[in-house]
């Protein structure tokens, strides 16, 4: 699907920002390098705050089962939901520009984690999801087909998805 003019009220999203922003970065192809920054700091126990930009902290703890205090999200069900937010960005950028109306999206997020290595008992295995799902439920104004496609679309231009889907690099150095 192509960028395309269509009425900003659509899906309230603003795809003619988007559209300058593609324009810009075909004219000057050094402008779609980007760095994206957050600042950790940990408060007590398991609770932290992640500051990015110049938004509200958002809170991290553990469930009361693994330690913490269970005041907010921890950090797998955080990254679930970055998945299901980029996604969800993904949806409404695309259904927008290819004139869609979206009456109602919902993405339902689930992964699998073996808490063996991440509590020490199995050092050298994966202390990560061994599977991630999600399971997009959308009622838009198009045929199976279009919504087929803007899915297509979705899934394979997803940024968080594309990051968790292969190898990254991470470098964590010690100050």
């Amino acid at each position: 699907m192509s960028t395309t003019e269509t009425s900003p009220a659509i899906n309230t999203v603003n795809i003619e920002a988007v559209a300058g922003l593609a324009a810009k970065i075909q004219e000057s192809p050094e402008v779609a390098s980007t760095t994206w920054k957050a600042v950790v700091n940990w408060e007590q126990g398991f609770r932290s705050t992640a500051s990015i930009r110049d938004f509200a902290p958002i809170g991290s703890d553990e469930p009361a089962g693994l330690g913490g205090t269970d005041t907010a999200p921890n950090p797998v069900e955080q990254l679930l939901a970055a998945l299901g937010n980029c996604l969800a960005v993904g949806y409404a950028a695309n259904a927008t520009a290819a004139g869609v109306a979206i009456n109602d999206l919902r993405i339902e997020l689930e992964g699998d984690l073996d808490l063996h290595t991440f509590l020490g008992l199995n050092p050298g295995g994966n202390a990560g999801f061994q599977g991630i799902r999600a399971k997009v439920i959308i009622d838009a104004d198009a045929p199976a087909e279009t919504i087929e496609e803007l899915h297509r679309l979705v899934t394979g231009t997803s940024p968080v998805g594309h990051t968790l889907a292969r190898a990254v690099p991470i470098q964590v150095d010690l100050a």
